[in-house]
This record gives structure tokens, sequence and C-alpha cells, in this order.
């Protein structure tokens, strides 16, 4: 009787490459952690943004998982490798040595790529791995290897990271103006969620900005919206809400109440139904952390 031979073992197939991965996202804290167990990066001011590399695919998810490859079409064709890969990061523009949010809005409202920058800071998939287990360390290192070994290039760059004090690199950034810093521990895997492994202290701002409208309410005002002077314009900058008591809000609606306008004195015309409109007189004190299109995050203490 003829011996049965045993069937040579079928080599284990490659995971298929997941489309879009929800990102992990950053804990606000007050202070930033210190030790070996972390590292440390400078808070980009712009769009997450996770390229998704499968040959001559090339894909930019938002993130929300919207694929936005068209309006990041140079940076996607920038990181020029072979593969697969799924690389997370942040589109910014850099105006007057830091990155700017308000400009990078701007250049994506007109469709301008030029000044459009992509800080490229974790590798979640290689060539059939799934890296989203191995230690925050080596997915840096393993990106880090991936850039240099294709010579990927501007608007490509590295995101690079710090060790040591946290709280060092937190003054630094106050100092420069920069939007914050984020710590990330070492060891630890990427996971889809807000977690305390990636840990974000932002530097709180400050600045004077004219009040142009505010929204009513029984007793005062239930928000002020604040504009800018740039040259000879008046632009919209966004709106607060909190910040001050019940009689300071009286205050500020009597003293509004004097500078009314029937029509808005911004150059550029915004939509706002429950606006009142005012003469620019008037000048509130915020201190926030974030300014986008349309709000401050932030507290407002206003002088008006």
């Amino acid at each position: 009787m003829a011996k049965r031979t045993k069937a040579p073992a079928a080599e284990p197939k490659a995971p298929p490459m997941p489309g879009f991965i929800s990102p992990q996202l950053a804990t606000l804290k007050m202070n930033a952690p210190s030790g070996s167990r972390w590292i440390h990066e400078i808070k980009y001011d712009g769009y997450r943004i996770q390229l998704r590399i499968d040959g001559d695919d090339r894909r930019a998810y938002t993130r929300n998982g919207y694929n936005w490859v068209s309006r990041f079409s140079r940076i996607a064709g920038a990181f020029d490798i072979e593969g697969q890969a799924i690389v997370d990061g942040e589109v910014v523009v850099i105006h007057e040595g830091r990155t700017n949010f308000s400009e990078l809005q701007a250049d994506l409202g007109r469709g301008d790529q030029d000044r459009l920058v992509y800080f490229a800071f974790d590798l979640l998939w290689l060539d059939g791995r799934d890296l989203r287990k191995e230690p925050q360390i080596e997915r840096k290192r393993l990106l880090k290897e991936l850039i240099d070994e294709h010579r990927v290039e501007e608007p490509v760059l590295y995101g690079e990271h710090h060790e040591g004090d946290g709280q060092a690199l937190f003054a630094a950034a106050r100092r420069l103006n920069y939007e914050g810093i984020v710590s990330k521990r070492v060891d630890a895997p990427y996971r889809s969620d807000r977690v305390e492994a990636w840990q974000k202290v932002k530097v709180i701002q400050k600045g004077k900005f004219p009040v142009v409208g505010f929204v009513k309410d029984p007793s005062g005002v239930a928000a002020l919206y604040l504009g800018k002077r740039e040259g000879k314009n008046l632009v919209y900058m966004g709106k607060v809400g909190t910040g001050w008591s019940r009689t300071t809000s009286a205050q500020i609606r009597k003293a509004l109440d004097t500078v009314v306008s029937p029509k808005q004195k911004l150059t550029k015309t915004i939509r706002k139904p429950e606006a009142t409109w005012v003469e620019p007189k008037f000048y509130a004190d915020i201190e926030y952390r974030d300014i986008t299109s349309e709000a401050f995050s932030g507290q407002a203490r206003s002088r008006a």
C-alpha cells in the first residue's frame, strides 16, 4: 500500500489592505508627561490627513474618512514609493515661522497647493503588514526608514520627535507661539479612539479683536462676532460665547447698543441671521487655544 505523503503547508495569505482607518486621537491635558516612556512632538495646526498608497492608487483621507486627494494631489504624488503604505500625518501651511490654520483654509478655498506641507508622523501599514500593534517608537522608526530609503522630499516631511522633559518642550513651543505639543507612549499600539497613550497640551494665546456684531439674549449678549484688521480690510475671525458673567453681559449689551449699525462693516460680508451688527468701536480681549473659520476655542474676556 502506497504511503500517503503530507501536502506542504500553504503559505499564509497576507491580510487585505484596509481602506480608511479611523484615527487615534490625543487626550487634552494641563501638563506634559516626562520620562523615558514618552516622546514628544510639536502639535501642528492643520488638517489631519491619512495617506493611503497602493501602487498608483493614492488617497488622502480626512479624519472623518472623506477622500480629499484632489485637494492634496501634490502631496500624494510626492510620497513616491512602490507597494503599499498607510501614513498618518498633518497637512499645514507655514506662515511667519509657524503652522497657521487660517492660512491653510484660505489656500484650500482658492485651490492653491503650492504652500501645503505634509508632516508624516505615524505608519499604520506597510506592504501587507499591519503595524498598528507595533510599539509607537517602532512605527516611527519604520516611517523614517521608508522616507529615507525612497528619498521622499518636500512637500512631505518626517515629523520629528523629542525625548526627555515634555514640559521643557512645551515651554519652548509657548515661546515660539506654537499651538502646543503631543506626547506619545513609546510602547503603545495604535488604537482608533481617543486614548491616554497620546496626550496633548495646548498653548493658550491672547489677542484683542474688534467686535463686529452680537447675538442678543434677554438680559445681555449670548455671543460676540469678532473681526481682525488686515491692512485696510476688516475680516471676520470667529464667534465667542463664553467667559463673562450675567452682570458683564448686560454691560456689554448696553455699550454695543450705542453703536448698532444697519449693516455689517466687514470688508467681505458673511451670513449670520441672528447677528445684530455694530460699528467696530469696541474690542474684546480673548484667551483662546484655536481659531477656525467659525469660532474661537477658549475663554473670552471682553472690555466692550
